[in-house]
């Protein structure tokens, strides 16, 4: 039996993926034209560039909800970024969409993330107000298309249009240093189950965190719909005398499966009832097709609202918040006030990006660690230099 080529795979997807999927070999290609690879397609291509680049490596130091010094078993970006993918394949498996785009556009979409997860990124905002602003998204899109350096012939990966714009997630309204995928009324269907893997992922893990670290308690949980009917769905075995760990785990692992079971459900439904006929008429729909029913998306939001009022915005972890809003802001401020302190590398990026722009892509590119560490080094009498 011969082994499987770029052309083999290419064809498996033409007959195997729904009519609306996103096949590599329809790609719209790359910034740069590439000749393709003898036995990866173009989408696997740019799954296997994200992975091997150094914003996604540095993702392992970066916090999803706590600092990742505090302890080795809570999530961080890396970890939620995996969770997330698994989920997104699972979906695109079931829906016969393209699995290896849906995968790409997940681990792709945190690698603008600032060190401090959300509360780096607000401060950022605040400080870049005047200067273009900043969000993750639109900072993994730099990192993509610019910040990485691996390749002689252009910057950045130089990903394929679909990749990019799965990324994009809500447009883009700012300067970029290179041209924008083109946009359309809707994303592809795989960038639609990236954006619900990605909900799904961190609604999952920040309540086991969560319940891990004390911070919230089974008792809080009662009122919500979701961990109720998950309580219902957990494996058979896990009562009486079943240990609380073990318990949790499968309560929360139940909950999983609810929302990965209706959201395949739901939108099965819904293009069951109006399936569009090809993937350019599935672009031009006004509304997402991807998502979950009215009861199981009511019971999310809830869970939502429960996590930010009990979790996110828990005295202990406001704490935090309010470090990572001052070493974000003090290391800013410093190097704009003072740019002798930054690297060479940023120096010269000054005349081409400015240098806010330039300052802010470097302090977004720092994990956690190396932020603290900068932050003694320039603040800290006592700190080595």
């Amino acid at each position: 039996m011969g082994w499987r080529t770029r052309a083999a795979y290419e064809e498996e997807e033409r007959r195997g993926l729904a009519p609306w999927a996103t096949c590599a070999a329809d790609s719209r290609g790359r910034l740069v034209d590439e000749p393709p690879h003898a036995y990866r397609t173009a989408f696997q291509r740019d799954r296997d560039r994200i992975v091997h680049a150094r914003a996604f490596r540095r993702l392992e130091f970066k916090t999803q909800v706590f600092v990742h010094l505090e302890t080795d078993h809570y999530r961080n970006r890396l970890t939620h970024t995996i969770e997330a993918a698994q989920v997104a394949r699972t979906i695109a498996r079931t829906l016969r969409l393209n699995e290896d785009l849906a995968e790409a556009i997940v681990l792709a979409h945190d690698l603008g993330h600032t060190p401090f997860g959300h509360a780096g990124e607000a401060v950022l905002a605040e400080l870049m107000k005047g200067d273009g602003g900043f969000d993750h998204n639109r900072q993994s899109l730099r990192i993509i298309d610019l910040l990485e350096d691996r390749y002689p012939e252009f910057r950045g990966l130089n990903l394929t249009a679909e990749t990019r714009e799965g990324i994009l997630k809500h447009g883009a309204q700012w300067p970029h240093p290179v041209a924008l995928p083109p946009l359309h009324p809707q994303r592809t269907l795989e960038a639609q189950v990236a954006d619900c893997a990605d909900e799904i992922a961190y609604l999952h893990h920040d309540l086991d965190d969560g319940l891990r670290s004390g911070l919230l308690t089974i008792e809080m949980l009662d009122a919500q719909s979701l961990w109720k009917h998950a309580q219902e769905g957990r494996r058979s075995g896990a009562g009486e005398g079943t240990s609380f760990s073990v318990a949790r785990t499968q309560t929360i692992g139940a909950l999983l499966n609810t929302l990965n079971t209706d959201l395949i459900e739901e939108t099965t439904r819904r293009l069951d009832v109006d399936p569009p006929l090809s993937l350019a008429d599935l672009r031009q729909r006004k509304e997402p097709i991807v998502g979950f029913s009215l009861e199981v998306d009511l019971g999310k939001q809830e869970l939502k609202g429960f996590l930010s009022e009990n979790f996110y915005h828990h005295p202990q972890v406001l704490r935090r918040t309010r470090k990572a809003e001052w070493i974000v802001g003090d290391l800013f401020r410093n190097y704009r006030d003072d740019p002798m302190l930054l690297p060479i590398h940023v120096h010269s990026r000054f005349a081409q990006e400015g240098q806010p722009r330039a300052i802010s892509d470097y302090i977004a590119g720092m994990t956690d660690r190396f932020a603290m560490d900068e932050h003694r080094k320039l603040l800290d009498p006592q700190a080595a230099t």
